[in-house]
């Protein structure tokens, strides 16, 4: 296995996609059910293949991830052979970003001393998609980009 195993919730909001996938290996309904009783490492082997095929998607298609704690920042860039890191840190120990009132002080001293802006690049080591992956097992997430571009745009 490529990535990691879909948990039981993904699977459930993916049951249709599950289905299809099952059709174009041939598996009916029937044949899964018995595969399951019968077969259960033939089962568990392709619940992970279905699980490496939607990770592979999302990967793919992902290019902004976010890994936030309450005194730091770290917004990922994927390129295409590269990824951008903006890490913003905040060096005032009684504020978290991760409150509203602390995120409106980051935003009106985002420029000030308690504030540090690093920026860095890195080719990926692997291939793109388990670079990415190995960003969410370590704690980020996917993101629209947003807050990406928006400290780039000060730096």
């Amino acid at each position: 296995m490529k990535y990691s195993r879909l948990t039981k919730e993904q699977f459930e909001e993916l049951h249709k996609e599950f289905i299809n996938f099952l059709a174009t290996q041939s598996i009916t309904a029937d044949e899964w059910a018995t595969m399951k009783a019968k077969k259960p490492v033939l089962a568990e082997q392709e619940l992970d293949v279905f699980s490496d095929l939607i990770w592979e998607g999302v990967l793919s298609n992902a290019r902004y991830f976010e890994n936030i704690s309450e005194q730091q920042m770290n917004l990922f860039y994927a390129k295409e052979s590269s990824m951008s890191l903006l890490v913003v840190k905040i060096l005032k120990n009684n504020i978290n970003i991760m409150t509203v009132e602390g995120f409106t002080w980051l935003k009106q001293n985002l420029t000030s001393d308690y504030v540090e802006i690093f920026t860095a690049s890195k080719d990926y080591l692997n291939e793109p998609n388990s670079d990415k992956f190995k960003l969410i097992k370590e704690g980020a997430y996917i993101s629209e980009g947003d807050l990406f571009r928006a400290v780039k745009s000060i730096v």
